[in-house]
């Protein structure tokens, strides 16, 4: 079963990733996308950044500065998600959350 999401990630028509650090992916659980979600971006030192709510697809993305991040998810009936992840412009981070 496809989720219709686009393969290989979200669409980045428009987004200058040479000159952005894109940190993005997709919350699924047993296999089904998770809309509704919130994923958190908080820095190095475990300090809240940004917070976005995951679309349809389960879907969400960042832009954030070169290091260390980590995405805390969460959603109802599923335990908290911590994931690391590195940024760095010039890339995209993608990054598969499972609750």
């Amino acid at each position: 079963m496809s989720c219709g999401a686009p393969e290989g990630g979200l669409d980045l028509a428009g987004v200058n990733v040479a000159r952005e650090a894109v940190i993005q992916g997709r919350v699924t659980r047993a296999g089904e996308p998770v809309a509704g979600a919130y994923v958190r971006l908080l820095d190095r030192s475990g300090e809240f950044t940004a917070e976005v709510p995951t679309s349809a697809g389960g879907e969400f993305r960042f832009f954030a500065g070169d290091g260390a991040w980590t995405l805390r998810t969460l959603a109802p009936r599923a335990d908290v998600v911590d994931t690391p992840v590195v940024a760095s412009v010039g890339s995209v981070a993608e990054v598969a959350i499972t609750l």
